[in-house]
Order: C-alpha cells, then sequence, then structure tokens
C-alpha cells in the first residue's frame, strides 16, 4: 500500500508541507509576495464565526469545573439527539481522540471508507499497523475496526445512517467496532447522523465543534459511544482536559439556537460565490459538503499556483492531482475573491 506523501508537489521548484489545510505560515513561504490578508479557503471551517462572549475572570484562572463539563455534554447530547444510553464525551478537539485510537481500541485488521482524511490511516501506521482501504460498507464487514468520515472529507460521500447502523450491529457481534467521523454532519439533515440511530454497542461516533461554530482555536469536540469505551476515553485524556474557557464557550453556542438556525442561508451565499470563482477558471464542482466544496480541473496546480501568489489558498491533494477543495469565504473577502479569480482565469 502507497504510503500518503509529506509533501503535496506544487511545482518543478517548490514544494509545500500542505498536509493539512490551514498551514498559513508554509504558504507565505511558498508565496513572499502574496499580498495580506491572506484569504484562507484551505479548511472546512466557516468562516462566520460564532460571536466569543465575554467571560468572568475565574473561567481562565480556574481549573476546569467537572459540573459545567458534564453540563456541556448533557447540552451536547440534546444538540446531537443522543439517545439515553449512548456515552458522550467531551474532548479537547476530535483530532485527540485520532491520536488516541491505538491505546483506545484493539483491532488487529482496520478498515477505512475510500479516500479520506489521511490522519486515521497514519495513525495506524505509526503503530506499525497497516489498515486497508475499501471500496464499499460491505467490504468492512470483515475488519476489527471500520473507519467512515460522513459525509466525507473531501468529497462529501453520505452513507445513510441506517446502513452504518446495520454495519456496527454486524461488527459488534464479533467483538468489532465502527467509527464514524460526523465532522462535518451538523447542517445536514438530522437524519444523515448515525447518533440519533445509535446502537446500543458497536460504534464510535465523533462530532466537531469548531468548524461549525469557526472556532477551530477553540479545540473541542464530542465523542459519542457507549459506556466502557467512554470510560476507557476519560481514563486516557486524564483530568482537564478541555478547557474552562472551551467549556463556558461551547455552553453557550450549543444553546444559541437562533444563531444556529440562521446559519445555512448566509453560508449558501457563501458556496455560490466560491463555486462561481473556480467555474471561471473552468472547474467542475465533483462534490462536497455545505462547509467545503471539491474540484477537478486539469491544471488544478496552475489554478493553485495562480490564487497563491495573489493570496488565496486552496487545498491540494498530491494523490489526486486534479483535485481542489476549496472551503467557504468570509463576506469581506467576497468582492477580493471574484477579482482573483478573474485574473487567474486569464492565465490559464
Amino acid at each position: 500500500m502507497k504510503k500518503i506523501q509529506r509533501l503535496h508537489v506544487l511545482d518543478d521548484r517548490d514544494a509545500l508541507p500542505l498536509y493539512h489545510g490551514g498551514d498559513l505560515a508554509a504558504a507565505r513561504r511558498l508565496f513572499p509576495d502574496a499580498p495580506e490578508p491572506w484569504i484562507d479557503l484551505s479548511t472546512g471551517i466557516n468562516p462566520e464565526p460564532y460571536p466569543v462572549p465575554t467571560f468572568p475572570p475565574e473561567t481562565f484562572s480556574r481549573l476546569p469545573d467537572r459540573d459545567a463539563l458534564r453540563a456541556l455534554e448533557h447540552l451536547a447530547a440534546r444538540r446531537y439527539s443522543a439517545p439515553a444510553p449512548a456515552e458522550v464525551v467531551a474532548v479537547p478537539g476530535t483530532q485527540a481522540v485520532i491520536q488516541l485510537l491505538p491505546r483506545l481500541i484493539e483491532a488487529k485488521r482496520i478498515g477505512i471508507l475510500g479516500f479520506t482524511y489521511g490522519e486515521y490511516a497514519e495513525v495506524w501506521r505509526r503503530e506499525g499497523q497497516m489498515p486497508e482501504f475499501a471500496q464499499s460498507l460491505e467490504d468492512l464487514q470483515a475488519c476489527d475496526l471500520a473507519i467512515v468520515v460522513n459525509p466525507n472529507n473531501p468529497d462529501g460521500r453520505l452513507a445513510t445512517a441506517e446502513d452504518l447502523a446495520a454495519l456496527a450491529k454486524r461488527l459488534a457481534r464479533k467483538g468489532g467496532l465502527l467509527l464514524v467521523d460526523e465532522a462535518f454532519v451538523d447542517l445536514l439533515p438530522a437524519a444523515a447522523s448515525l447518533v440519533p440511530e445509535f446502537p446500543d454497542a458497536g460504534a464510535l461516533v465523533l462530532r466537531s465543534f469548531g468548524k461549525v461554530f469557526g472556532l477551530p482555536g477553540v479545540r473541542l469536540g464530542f465523542a459519542v459511544t457507549n459506556a466502557l469505551i467512554g470510560e476507557s476515553l476519560r481514563s486516557l485524556l486524564g483530568p482537564w482536559a478541555v478547557s474552562g474557557p472551551a467549556i463556558a464557550l461551547g455552553q453557550a453556542a450549543l444553546q444559541d439556537d437562533t444563531w444556529f438556525g440562521a446559519l445555512s442561508p448566509r453560508l449558501e451565499g457563501s458556496a455560490k460565490i466560491v463555486d462561481a470563482a473556480l467555474r471561471q477558471c473552468g472547474a467542475e464542482r465533483i462534490g462536497g459538503t455545505p462547509l467545503f466544496q471539491l474540484f477537478a480541473h486539469g491544471e488544478a496546480q496552475r489554478i493553485f499556483s495562480g490564487f497563491g501568489r495573489e493570496g488565496v489558498l486552496l487545498r491540494r491533494f498530491p494523490e489526486q492531482p486534479n483535485w481542489l477543495r476549496i472551503g467557504l469565504v468570509a463576506s469581506v473577502f467576497e468582492a477580493r475573491l471574484q477579482e482573483t479569480a478573474a485574473r487567474v482565469a486569464k492565465t490559464l
């Protein structure tokens, strides 16, 4: 199996280690003459973040409160419609859980559905295990641990909750586990999530906070699972894993139904502007979610470099050289993006 490359080859002269999106420091090194501020479209993060309230000083000066953490987890359970048997664990970002997977789960055969978020394969490879890449849910039935990013990053592929629940039950019967990463599910219909249909055993669902609320720096997420895995995860994380400010901010945001209810129309407008900009460059939209879109173009490298010289960072994939994943643009940068796209289109 081919190992995921650490370098995204940009052209014959330069290479930029953009294994993840959002690396503006590396982008500035590659395009030192690009205008500031950069427009970062390389992530799938809401560009119009939740307004951070003012918190009392003790939020920062005291250790995180256990009761406040439990209250946050109850709010997350309500937001995600988690049934009573499910255990909801607040975590310092879902990436922290991914890093702990080899210690949390014993698995000899790990299967990952399709081309997806690379850290799942990488974390097991660092432990000397070689995960398998499956083309369908049926192919995952023989695994001890099956991993499905749903909707998928970067193409938005979506498996139904019913099919995922059935797979989880089949895996549970032989002591296996289904992990479903729902980092980008928040703006899809509620039925897209496995959490409301959560099986009694055999599943671990990860939910992101920072992406939909536009606050990735807070480092907050949630794991929905059974009591046994939940207890093990809490033990591995140790005390005070989630900061006091993250707890307070999470409580405020998860209860703000008014802000969340108005979110989709705002983001839809941003997506249309991004779509028009890339189509102007001749790119074809081939997938995506409400927080990012995936485009294909035979000259994806030239488009990437053209936007980069203008201070606009897009997302490349070394394994898929014709793909560009584009996030949403903040309203303050919409006009600049449109002007940039017009200039890049003339160079193609």
